[in-house]
């Protein structure tokens, strides 16, 4: 690999979610080969080369504290990677504990030993486009952070759990765009998230159950013509969150090929999305 020591990820103390596979698994291998020392924590052991791994159920609070315990045991973090998530075929409950509500926990516990001036990566979706629509039920949610609460709070409100994907993924933007205010006044510590389309992943195989057969070869793709690669949601990742990138915190990346922008603006017809046309 060509040096790219300036992004700053030689010898650094890494922590990546979601290593055993997809978006994950590329950006740990990505991170080793940069000179990281990285720290996976995952339901599954990896196979690629990694410190230490950290077995956890991020939908189980127990858990999550504990892997939390020993995480900040190995401190300082210099950079940290949420990459870990599930699509709604396993269950919205499940869905929203491991997108958004274990996800926040295991940061929130970890930030005494992350370092100040550090950096948040984190995998969104651009199924969270919408965002701004529902906002204030977005916010009401956030106040909650305790994760027995928060999952209380969604087994009484369908309106906040809806699909536990598109939710979770709102609930998982609203929050690192809201932290990232307090996180950089008081630390330094920068939060960014990416919105990737569809890649080609576990997750991607999980989803077809669901959708009709052809739907993500019919899926718009302006840019590239297909599904994204691992490999290349992992670039943007890792570049948006080294140090280079000193000056952004608070910001979404759409990585969907332009997507995003095409909806926003027309150029591409909501009704492309139907499953089945």
């Amino acid at each position: 690999m060509h040096n790219l020591d300036g992004l700053g990820y030689r010898g650094a103390t890494v922590v990546v979610t979601g290593a055993f596979s997809g978006m994950g698994e590329a950006t740990a291998r990505i991170l080793g080969e940069l000179g990281a020392q990285v720290h996976v924590v995952d339901i599954k052991q990896p196979s690629i080369r990694h410190e230490r791994f950290y077995p956890t159920d991020l939908a189980r609070p127990d858990e999550v504290r504990m892997t939390a315990a020993a995480l900040r045991a190995i401190g300082p973090i210099h950079f940290y990677f949420s990459c870990a998530g599930v699509p709604p075929v396993q269950g919205a409950l499940r869905c929203m504990l491991i997108n958004y509500v274990g996800t926040r926990q295991l940061i929130e516990e970890i930030l005494p030993c992350i370092a100040d001036g550090a950096a948040i990566g984190v995998i969104a979706s651009d199924a969270a486009l919408g965002w701004q629509r529902n906002l204030a039920l977005n916010l009401e949610f956030l106040k909650l952070d305790d994760p027995v609460e928060a999952k209380a709070f969604c087994e009484s409100r369908a309106d906040v759990l809806r699909d536990g994907y598109t939710s979770s993924k709102e609930m998982l933007l609203v929050w690192a765009q809201h932290r990232s205010v307090t996180l950089g006044r008081t630390r330094g510590i920068r939060i960014n998230c990416v919105g990737p389309g569809p890649t080609r992943t576990p997750f991607m195989s999980e989803m077809s159950q669901r959708l009709s057969a052809d739907f993500f070869e019919k899926f718009p793709y302006p840019l590239l013509g297909r599904p994204t690669t691992p490999e290349e949601q992992a670039w943007p990742l890792i570049l948006l969150t080294s140090r280079l990138n000193h000056a952004v915190t608070g910001g979404l990346l759409y990585t969907d090929q332009g997507f995003a922008a095409g909806l926003l603006t027309g150029a591409i017809e909501s009704s492309m999305l139907t499953p089945g046309k």
